[in-house]
């Protein structure tokens, strides 16, 4: 029995809309799109407000990152400079006696300092440092890279919202001709058919 009562319903609600006017239809058509697209700008800013409360999250994790980065380049070159500086002195040791017996039998000192076990280590820790220090150059380079590409990005973004910007107003204006055209072909065609 109620099938029956909403058919019915159904039935009257639906000669009512197709009875309606067409000017009505068309306000209803075009309220119906209007509230779509308000519900679809709802959705796209909901969406786009909870991917701005992740920034932070996002900013502390790129930070995390460079920081670990710069603290593994430090470790890295703290543990190679002691491990060679424990090798050097095992070297040194080693080899002292055999320099101090050349430079005793050499009388050109400038060979002999040359080749001693100081001036090759303090010319190694040279190549160490030097290495290490690249080392955090190059992580410098790459973080300013980074923020030069973050830079460009986000002015390519601009640029990209100020040229939607235009196209919606283009595609509004040609619309607006169009309906302009529209309404005046409406009115040339009517004042023929009178004629």
């Amino acid at each position: 029995m109620s099938s029956k009562k909403e058919e019915q319903k159904t039935t009257v609600t639906t000669n009512t809309t197709t009875s309606s006017s067409p000017s009505h239809q068309l306000q209803e058509q075009q309220h119906l799109v209007s509230r779509s697209l308000d519900d679809t700008r709802d959705n796209i800013r909901k969406t786009t407000d909870e991917a701005r409360s992740q920034i932070p999250r996002y900013t502390q994790v790129v930070s995390d990152c460079q920081e670990q980065t710069i603290q593994a380049a430090r470790e890295i070159a703290d543990n190679y400079v002691e491990a060679q500086k424990q090798i050097i002195n095992s070297f040194q040791s080693a080899l002292t006696p055999y320099v101090e017996n050349v430079n005793a039998t050499t009388t050109t000192t400038d060979w002999t300092t040359l080749f001693s076990p100081r001036r090759m280590s303090e010319v190694y820790a040279n190549i160490v440092s030097s290495f290490a220090n690249n080392v955090i150059t190059a992580t410098r380079v790459t973080n300013n890279m980074i923020f030069a590409n973050m830079e460009a990005f986000k002015t390519s973004l601009q640029q990209v919202k100020e040229s939607a910007k235009d196209f919606s107003r283009i595609g509004v204006n040609t619309a607006k001709t169009f309906e302009q055209t529209s309404h005046e072909n409406a009115r040339v065609t009517g004042s023929a058919n009178i004629l």
